[in-house]
């Protein structure tokens, strides 16, 4: 369903699927988009670290305010984890910590610990992450020679599928390509760590590549080169209607939701999750409003409209 802007002004406000290189930061793209843009009102939903690859989902203008209903879902990766090596920061862009030889793992033994971290479980995170500890980042705190332990945390991992083993260095080491698909929090590079540990011979992530954020996934994305030679958004309506179930209101429904009033619970055909926003169309297919259904009445968590 297409929900395009019907003026100028609503096509500058929107989403941004960025394929992005390896080598930059989240923080280093945002502001590319800023100067493509021509405005400061950009931001991202949920990092990538520098080696990553893949979708990152950028907001402009009124479409930052979508950004915290996309950090929470579901992403899905590509990856390849090495089986043999440790490194301190879980992936290849840190000092390998010990080596051991992995010729002896077999794929049955790989396959077997895969199963385990698969489901519902609790996962330690990467010591080299933007977790705080006593208010300060946990990678500070290792690059200035601490000690630092995170306690785990209850993650899904609803997909973790070997495609290729290969094994390298005269089977010293073993790289294994993967999909995963998980919880928003998950850390894949300590999914390479806890496998590698589970195998008794260590392992870090040496590629990662993002290939779907919730909705939106990496064949609609654009590389910063792609976007430089032709900048363009994704308009807020279509990204609404992608991310939220949605309805249409009346005329009258539309300027009361633009001065956020209630309006007439949703009553959609599809059942709804509780707290799960609605998004409210007027006629002419302008985003007015995201809607949560308390009781008889349909009530405002974000207005676009207002009056």
């Amino acid at each position: 369903m297409s929900k395009a802007g019907q003026n100028t002004q609503e096509q500058a406000s929107g989403l941004v699927l960025v394929d992005k290189d390896p080598g930059m930061t989240s923080h280093d793209v945002v502001g590319r988009i800023r100067r493509l843009a021509g405005t400061r009102k950009v931001g991202h939903a949920g990092t990538l670290d520098p080696m990553a690859t893949g979708v990152l989902v950028i907001g402009v203008n009124k479409a930052t305010r979508l950004l915290t209903y996309i950090v929470g879902h579901d992403k899905t990766y590509t990856a390849t984890i090495r089986l043999g090596q440790s490194t301190v920061t879980d992936d290849a862009e840190g000092e390998i910590t010990s080596q051991r030889i992995a010729a002896a793992v077999t794929d049955e033994d790989i396959e077997r610990e895969i199963a385990k971290l698969r489901g519902d479980i609790e996962q330690i995170p990467s010591q080299v992450s933007a977790i705080k500890v006593d208010g300060k980042r946990s990678y500070a705190r290792v690059r200035a020679g601490e000690q630092v332990e995170l306690k785990a945390r209850p993650v899904t991992i609803s997909q973790f599928d070997v495609h290729e083993i290969r094994r390298e260095a005269g089977g010293k080491v073993l790289d294994v390509d993967v999909t995963v698909s998980c919880s928003s929090g998950t850390y894949i590079r300590a999914l390479a760590r806890d496998l590698g540990e589970a195998l008794n011979v260590g392992g870090h992530l040496t590629a990662l590549r993002r290939t779907e954020v919730g909705p939106y996934k990496i064949q609609n994305a654009k590389t910063l080169q792609q976007l430089a030679e032709g900048f363009e958004v994704m308009p807020l309506e279509d990204a609404a209607a992608a991310l939220f179930p949605y309805r249409t209101v009346s005329v009258d429904e539309a300027v009361e939701l633009s001065f956020g009033r209630p309006i007439a619970a949703s009553h959609l055909s599809m059942e709804v999750p509780a707290g799960q926003p609605v998004a409210a169309f007027a006629p002419n297919g302008v985003l007015v409003a995201l809607l949560e259904d308390k009781g008889d009445k349909a009530r405002t968590q974000l207005v676009f409209t207002a009056k």
